[in-house]
């Protein structure tokens, strides 16, 4: 079975590294800036005046986008209290991310954050503190009634574990519309536990009041099996079997290997939201993005190319998953397993634009 503990991005040192393919993340990210704004807005109007602000953000990775719900955080709390003519709070971010994460190219970036914090906003370094937290957010990560925000992009779908009774989902990696029935159940109970300890956990640690914004990726109707959530993997299941039938895996090592992973759908986030009854559902969206991040980025201009946008795919994905993968194949097949995997997305968006549903909840702490 995968196994979430060993799973972490790809350092820098990576050909393919998770900084340099992260433009779908990114653009993720600003698609929720106006949800992001809307909360900590609302949040400033119930807890200032405070001499500091303490947020979270949860899966935060390596690269330029680490930084990035930091920057618009202390973007808003500066305009927000420059227009009502308070004094700004100070900032406290913990950036978090399993302990395999490359922190070092965390912590070797603040500097020069700091720098475009001045150079932008004018907010000397004084004003915003950065720390590194190592663990994972399905356990409790900080003291009792001490976070204000927490904040976490496209990471809540990791699961903490493969579920329990999926050994019978043979030449899958996911629920797919050739899994046995129990597979798609056992996938749900498992989301339904993890995200319900994430909502305790998160309840002990924020104060009454706070907020949360979090985005994951889902799908956008009921059936677990719907292509716009199981493609991705069916794609890449369909390239291990390849190398199966070149000798280089052995057929068992596939149907051993299962995604820790979940797509959920609004109606599912929303009943366990409920039932776990921690947290007020201020809002809750959907938007999708183009699986070729190059086709969001420049919609306008973009000219489709099937082995160019197979690639942009292919390496985004390898740039998340390779230490899973490298841990339970070996890092050995790696390059033949995502020169397949491009080739056969390739070849799926040439015959359809299959697109990322995203999911995003505000939050207030009751």
């Amino acid at each position: 079975m995968a196994s979430a503990n060993v799973h972490c991005t790809n350092s820098t040192d990576k050909p393919i590294s998770y900084a340099n393919n992260s433009s779908l993340q990114k653009n993720v990210q600003s698609k929720t800036r106006s949800f992001l704004e809307d909360a900590i807005k609302d949040m400033l109007n119930k807890i200032l005046p405070v001499t500091c602000i303490k947020v979270a953000d949860l899966g935060c990775a390596s690269g330029p986008n680490a930084f990035l719900p930091t920057y618009e955080i202390m973007n808003i709390t500066t305009r927000f209290c420059q227009q009502s003519h308070l004094d700004s709070p100070e900032l406290q971010v913990f950036l978090n991310d399993l302990p395999h994460n490359d922190f070092n190219t965390v912590f070797r970036s603040v500097p020069a954050f700091h720098a475009r914090l001045l150079q932008d906003k004018g907010v000397p370094s004084g004003a915003c503190f950065i720390a590194g937290v190592a663990g994972s957010f399905h356990q409790r990560l900080f003291p009792c009634k001490s976070i204000h925000f927490v904040h976490s992009s496209y990471c809540l779908h990791w699961l903490s574990k493969v579920p329990k009774g999926v050994e019978n989902n043979k030449r899958n990696i996911y629920i797919s519309k050739l899994s046995p029935s129990n597979v798609s159940k056992a996938y749900l109970e498992q989301f339904q536990n993890d995200f319900s300890n994430f909502l305790r956990f998160r309840s002990e640690e924020m104060i009454n009041g706070g907020r949360m914004l979090l985005t994951l990726v889902g799908r956008s109707i009921i059936d677990p099996t719907s292509k716009d959530c199981c493609s991705l993997w069916d794609l890449l299941a369909k390239s291990m079997l390849d190398l199966v039938d070149k000798g280089l895996v052995d057929e068992s090592d596939v149907d051993s290997f299962n995604m820790p992973y979940y797509f959920p759908c609004k109606e599912e986030v929303r009943e366990i939201i409920e039932k776990e009854g921690s947290f007020v559902l201020d809002k809750i969206g959907t938007f999708e993005m183009n699986w070729d991040f190059e086709d969001d980025d420049c919609s306008k201009h973009f000219v489709f190319e099937k082995s160019k946008s197979g690639q942009n795919v292919a390496d985004c994905v390898r740039a998340v998953l390779e230490s899973m993968l490298a841990d339970h194949f070996g890092g050995i097949i790696i390059d033949e397993l995502f020169t397949r995997y491009a080739q056969h997305v390739g070849e799926h968006l040439s015959s359809e634009k299959t697109k990322h549903v995203s999911i995003v909840l505000v939050m207030s702490k009751k």
